[in-house]
């Protein structure tokens, strides 16, 4: 059942836009697929879809496995719009729903200049240890953003 209804996502995705959950509910609802908001949220996760300014997408690599983030600069060339440094701190604007992929590609790199994330709608705030750290990983991530 789980992996029919998670093919039935990954079709309907790709013959048609989803803004949000509750769309891609009431789709899966007329295909006969009846399936909670939970469900739902952990399908997403799974399938590692982005969500960006039209709505969810498959990733850009079908073949990445449950684990894999989407690499980092993949997403910063998707959604990253500017970087800021604030002493120890770095601030990643990003497209209106770009945060988290951002913030999520972040942690999954382990890096040694972050110490962690935090996402909203729109932006990154990234805790470095010290001043040094911050500059090294602003510089790091400046050439990911197009």
């Amino acid at each position: 059942m789980k992996s029919q209804r998670q093919h039935a996502i990954q079709d309907l995705l790709v013959k048609t836009s989803v803004t949000n959950q509750d769309e891609m509910r009431r789709k899966l609802a007329q295909r006969g697929i009846h399936v909670t908001q939970a469900t739902l949220s952990r399908d997403i996760k799974e399938l590692r879809l982005v969500k960006g300014p039209d709505g969810y997408a498959l990733p850009a690599n079908a073949e990445q496995t449950e684990n894999d983030a989407p690499a980092i600069a993949e997403v910063m060339e998707t959604f990253g719009l500017e970087i800021r440094q604030a002493q120890n701190l770095i601030v990643i604007l990003t497209t209106m729903g770009g945060a988290q992929p951002v913030a999520a590609s972040l942690d999954q790199e382990e890096w040694d200049e972050i110490v962690g994330t935090v996402a909203g709608d729109n932006t990154v705030l990234v805790i470095c240890p010290d001043n040094r750290s911050a500059t090294t990983l602003k510089a790091r991530i400046e050439v990911y953003l197009v």
